[in-house]
């Protein structure tokens, strides 16, 4: 009699268990809350990849412009080099990224940093600042790229 008694409630843990671990990650952020979808590098089994997030800014040239500047400022050229060519960390010109080159994925490791160097900014620069660096790092080897070298 015992038993039949906990095989159910043994049955109701393992199903709020299952819910729980598979809950779908939300779709936005809560208000006031940062918009970072982290996503696992490299495969990790059962997890797939999650749809990429387009830059809420776009590409327009003011946004590009802003990053070029904010790239500037924020001295990113004394690591990834002058035109983003590579110096101590890696070029941001190179058409393959280890942490992946969609505008979400470039976002993150801007906000989150990276192991081995790349500091996190995300308590340093707002959303968009890191979208607008987004943007520029996205345009760069492109016809939109401002103050592009010249070749």
């Amino acid at each position: 009699m015992r038993i039949s008694h906990r095989l159910p409630a043994a049955g109701y843990r393992l199903l709020l268990f299952a819910t729980i671990a598979c809950a779908k990650p939300p779709t936005a952020a809560p208000e006031g809350e940062r918009a970072v979808v982290r996503q696992p590098v490299g495969p990790v089994p059962g997890v797939g990849e999650l749809p990429s997030a387009p830059n809420p800014l776009g590409n327009n040239r003011d946004v590009l412009q802003e990053g070029r500047r904010l790239f500037v400022q924020y001295n990113c050229s004394g690591c990834h080099g002058g035109r983003a060519g590579g110096g101590m960390a890696p070029s941001l010109r190179d058409r393959i990224w280890i942490y992946g080159s969609s505008p979400d994925h470039v976002f993150n490791s801007i906000a989150e940093g990276r192991a081995h160097g790349m500091p996190a900014w995300g308590t340093r620069l707002t959303d968009r600042q890191i979208w607008a660096l987004t943007a520029y790092v996205q345009s760069l080897r492109t016809k939109d790229e401002p103050e592009a070298p010249k070749p």
